[in-house]
């Protein structure tokens, strides 16, 4: 079995998992979220997006959240969809940098307006500046394996544009099953073909579980040689532009099963469960997590 002896968790959840809730969480339930998971043990996180307010108000605070949250020992991410929200994120400490941009046409539109080929012409320069002000930045990729209005979408549409990307110059490639249709032989050979396509990149493997398979689907990319993971403490998410898709993979979900393989996080469940019991008289969800629905009845809280 082709399994590492570690693994890391970028945890998501304050931004890609609140994105989509209709209710605002208050500034300071953010900021102690991120702080609790912090003090779990996540090194990697997404803090929020500086997005336009009227298309996602709940992140029309993320000054205020950026502001508290920096620290030394997390690479702390902000999204930025375009220049204007580079602008803002320049105004800040901050020197870790999300991008996005869809495979999918239709999707890219969808979501920004753009066609994925605009998208990429855009972000060129923006990366180049990005880097010659020595900024980490990671790119995320959406819809790779299907998108909710074209279907699936090829492998080698997905290689190239992350070729693209690398070219850019971008530190890491955060690949997405945006609608959680992907099964765990797509999952590994997407991620065995980009392995071979881009060997020296830092990849990561980001996925939704709305047909519950995205433990599955980590399983198959770690045999790819995946060891990088998006996960939403909680399994808080989906995407305002993906009709239909269910939160991202619960981090405490995906750490209990990596720790039982013997594959060391550095994550302290109890902690990331203390978090979430925080945060959820604000929520209008339920989370989707087994892990959290099941501590405290017996050996699961053990880890």
């Amino acid at each position: 079995m082709n399994i590492p002896n570690k693994a890391t968790i970028i945890e998501v959840g304050p931004r890609d998992g609140l994105q989509n809730l209709k209710t605002f969480v208050p500034t300071n339930a953010k900021i102690d979220f991120i702080q609790q998971l912090k003090k779990a043990g996540i090194k990697e996180m997404e803090l929020t997006s500086f997005v336009s307010p009227k298309w996602v108000p709940q992140m029309a605070d993320a000054p205020s959240v950026i502001e508290e949250c920096l620290d030394e020992e997390t690479r702390n991410f902000v999204l930025v969809p375009n220049q204007k929200g580079i602008d803002r994120l320049l105004g800040t400490s901050c020197k870790n940098a999300a991008v996005f941009v869809g495979v999918s046409d239709t999707f890219n539109k969808k979501n920004i307006n753009k066609t994925t080929e605009e998208s990429l012409l855009e972000l060129h320069p923006i990366i180049g500046d990005l880097k010659e002000r020595g900024f980490f930045v990671r790119a995320c990729i959406s819809t790779s394996f299907y998108c909710p209005y074209e279907g699936k979408v090829e492998v080698s549409d997905v290689v190239a544009l992350c070729k693209r990307f690398e070219s850019f110059g971008v530190d890491e490639l955060s690949v997405a099953d945006t609608i959680g249709m992907a099964n765990p032989k797509e999952s590994y050979e997407l991620f065995s073909a980009l392995k071979k396509a881009l060997p020296s990149i830092m990849l990561t493997a980001h996925f939704h579980n709305t047909r519950g398979m995205a433990l599955a689907n980590i399983f198959a990319a770690l045999q790819a040689g995946v060891d990088r993971f998006d996960t939403s403490a909680g399994g808080l998410g989906g995407c305002p532009f993906a009709p239909g898709a269910s939160g991202n993979v619960a981090t405490e979900d995906v750490v209990y099963m990596l720790e039982q393989m013997g594959i060391q996080t550095g994550i302290n469940l109890k902690r990331v469960v203390k978090a979430l019991e925080n945060l959820l008289p604000h929520l209008d969800k339920q989370y989707e997590s087994q892990y959290f629905k099941l501590q405290g009845t017996g050996p699961l809280t053990q880890v």
